[in-house]
């Protein structure tokens, strides 16, 4: 699917990831509804759209754990541009570094999973009638391979996962597109997010995913995003090396996971 003439909703869009999507798509030619939980920052990453390509994208502050924002936003990008066409479920958070207590994920799993739930919910009836749509899923390589660390980070990327994979198989055939981003270290401040925490396991899972590939710029895995969905192809691997990894564990899984006790355990002898 090409972007230019499409109306999209980019969450998470106040930087890093997000931010780097909604100006590709811009300079690609689509309109854009910028959603992020700080509304300043959506505002500033509009401000500079603006100047490039004036009336092409809105900025919304929306906190994507509440249902009714999901709506809210739908509702401001028909109203601004018309039918939603594609939507990155791109907004994401950490969790505890452990097991923490349901407080704890609460606000990982309605972020990295039931905001994508959500939106399809609201999104894909439209879509069918319409015989065509995209969803866009930011998971992480965590959802592929386990992160060292953060439980919530990993089972909600992990979920993130299987509902992109579900609703490509379920709709894919009747006009609905689905792409899956799964990389691994970009340079973000969910990055650091887990090493900042003090917490030994934390600074461990931030060394695994920086020692393990490059660290790369919103940019560069913003414009694959886009190169991907051109192909139409589901998923999204920024790292390459990701995919070798996943071949592994697959291959053997026992052999995977002792392998993955003996680097976390390096790691926190360090």
């Amino acid at each position: 699917m090409q972007v230019a003439g499409r109306n999209a909703i980019v969450t998470g869009g106040g930087g890093g990831i997000g931010g780097a999507i909604a100006a590709h798509l811009v300079r690609a030619g689509a309109k854009v509804v910028v959603a992020d939980l700080n509304p300043d920052t959506a505002a500033a990453v509009v401000a500079e759209l603006e100047a490039e390509v004036p009336g092409a994208a809105v900025a919304v502050g929306a906190d994507v754990s509440d249902p009714a924002r999901i709506e809210e936003l739908i509702a401001r990008c028909e109203a601004e541009f018309g039918p939603v066409d594609l939507y990155f479920a791109n907004a994401g958070v950490m969790g505890p570094v452990e097991l923490g207590d349901d407080k704890d994920w609460a606000v990982p799993l309605d972020v990295n999973l039931n905001a994508h739930i959500r939106a399809a919910r609201l999104l894909v009836p439209g879509w069918l009638e319409r015989g065509e749509g995209y969803f866009v899923s930011t998971a992480s390589a965590a959802g592929l391979l386990t992160q060292i660390g953060s439980a919530a980070y990993s089972v909600t990327k992990h979920a993130a996962v299987g509902f992109a994979e579900w609703l490509s198989v379920t709709y894919g055939d009747r006009g609905i597109r689905v792409s899956c981003l799964c990389p691994m270290g970009v340079e973000t401040p969910l990055l650091h997010a887990a090493a900042e925490s003090g917490d030994p396991l934390g600074r461990a899972g931030t060394r695994a995913i920086t020692t393990s590939g490059g660290v790369l710029s919103p940019d560069t895995v913003a414009e694959l995003v886009l190169a991907t969905m051109a192909d139409e192809r589901f998923l999204i691997l920024p790292h390459p090396e990701v995919l070798d990894m996943y071949r592994h564990k697959g291959a053997d899984y026992d052999r995977w996971l002792a392998g993955m006790r003996r680097f976390q355990a390096r790691l926190l002898g360090e």
